[in-house]
């Protein structure tokens, strides 16, 4: 089922393109899908809690909606007034499309439950440890995306920055994205504070530092 789940997600990339807004766009916005997919598929060989696959997957399809719009234009909007005759937009008198907010506070809700786990598998630290420190690995992670963008609008065209980085003329966008992401962290940190996707006996040996050959 994994496997079938990552190949449909491997799928999504070239459907994403067919008849897509933006084309050229598109290439730039799939290049850290395919990363994401192919870095997951490795992770498979070590080993996936349900919960850690299951947050990392559907962060994937929550991304490639967002790529398939190029974030800045996704309409949920539409979708929105079709379902209740209203848009969002209009009920929250919101001026900028803010599914880029949503992708950044899902970054930190579902990247923490499969950060932690790593850190309890390959280091030894216990869930509240590996709770804490998954917000600080997340929140890293995510300040490096925002320095890759910030280097994309230094060297590419301002169309093609604008287009990638989806700013909408918000010169505290990536502030306000590392909030999100934080404030998504700790929520996510707060559900799963006493989780451990080892066994006990496993889960006592890497508390001793028996995983590591101490």
């Amino acid at each position: 089922m994994r496997w079938l789940l990552i190949a449909l997600t491997g799928l999504s990339i070239p459907l994403s393109f067919i008849d897509a807004p933006f084309p050229d766009e598109l290439v730039l916005q799939h290049i850290p899908t395919l990363v994401a997919l192919v870095s997951l598929a490795v992770a498979m060989r070590f080993g996936l809690s349900p919960l850690s696959f299951g947050c990392l997957i559907v962060f994937l399809w929550l991304h490639v909606l967002g790529a398939r719009w190029i974030y800045s234009y996704v309409p949920y909007d539409r979708w929105a007034s079709a379902l209740t005759g209203s848009s969002l937009s209009e009920q929250f008198d919101w001026d900028r499309n803010h599914y880029d907010r949503l992708v950044h506070f899902a970054s930190g809700l579902l990247g923490v439950p499969p950060a932690s786990e790593v850190l309890q598998r390959s280091c030894g630290m216990r869930p509240l440890g590996g709770a804490i420190v998954g917000v600080a690995c997340i929140l890293a992670v995510g300040a490096m995306y925002e320095i890759l963008e910030w280097q994309i609008a230094v060297f590419a065209s301002p169309a093609q920055a604008e287009a990638y980085n989806g700013q909408q003329g918000d010169i505290w966008d990536p502030q306000k994205d590392m909030a999100l992401a934080w404030f998504g962290g700790m929520i996510s940190a707060g559900l799963v504070f006493r989780w451990s996707p080892l066994g006990r006996g496993q889960r006592s040996a890497a508390w001793r530092g028996e995983s590591s050959g101490d």
